[in-house]
């Protein structure tokens, strides 16, 4: 082969090389632009997942992991779409389904960990299985309501007058299962107290010494003779005297 013509196959070989060289840096962008990117299906779970579970008066904390790199997903060319169950209860942990809603297109579960603060009631102090709540008796305090198990109570009003079914020692959340029934007397009431003898009806008014619900057997003192008398209670403020 001639001098020429060496350099002119040299020059060949070359505009092939850096041709070949071009063609692979385009597959590689091709390719690169038609994958879908990570951080974007995790964004869209996290924000999906914050306004599931967002109230007034909450807080949300939302962390995830870095999804597996190795996750090839195409390009999704219409906008990503979270589903989460309407009744989904909150838990620490949470699985979140993104795809691509389009024919044909992907699905993928994003699995996150969550924390979501909302104001419960507390107790002030130690109490007893029988106490009857007040107002004074509790606080306010946000607390991780995924870790609360057993659930919890928000409203003052769903637990003032109400009593206590079993003992909760002080600042413990105060769950629907600690509460039972409201007394309609509480130890130190002013009380009607109604005698029923022969058909004749005797009212008289009275201190309720004890506590309790409609039904309850308490003691009661006739506040005019300073009697202590047994007594059933019948009804709000009222208790009937007991032979």
């Amino acid at each position: 082969m001639s001098e020429g013509a060496a350099a002119s196959y040299s020059r060949a070989v070359r505009s092939w090389l850096v041709g070949v060289c071009l063609l692979g840096v385009g597959v590689f962008a091709t390719s690169a632009a038609a994958t879908q990117a990570l951080t974007e299906i995790r964004a869209v779970a996290v924000s999906a997942l914050r306004q599931h579970f967002t109230l007034p008066g909450s807080r949300v904390e939302i962390t995830s992991s870095p999804l597996d790199r190795r996750l090839r997903l195409p390009n999704c060319p219409v906008p990503l779409h979270a589903s989460i169950p309407t009744y989904a209860t909150a838990a620490s942990r949470m699985s979140v389904q993104v795809r691509c809603p389009q024919a044909g297109g992907w699905s993928v579960r994003v699995p996150l960990q969550m924390r979501l603060f909302r104001k419960v009631l507390v107790t002030r102090r130690p109490l007893l299985r029988g106490d009857g709540l007040r107002e004074a008796d509790l606080r306010t305090e946000e607390r991780d309501v995924t870790r609360l198990g057993y659930g919890y109570v928000t409203n003052l009003k769903q637990a003032n007058g109400r009593t206590l079914a079993r003992s909760l020692p002080a600042d413990s959340v105060l769950t629907p299962g600690a509460l039972g029934g409201r007394r309609m007397i509480r130890a130190g009431d002013q009380v009607q107290l109604i005698a029923k003898m022969s058909g004749i009806e005797v009212r008289a008014t009275g201190t309720a010494l004890g506590s309790g619900d409609n039904g309850a057997r308490l003691r009661v003192r006739n506040d005019s003779s300073g009697k202590i008398v047994d007594a059933m209670v019948s009804a709000p403020g009222v208790v009937l005297a007991l032979p």
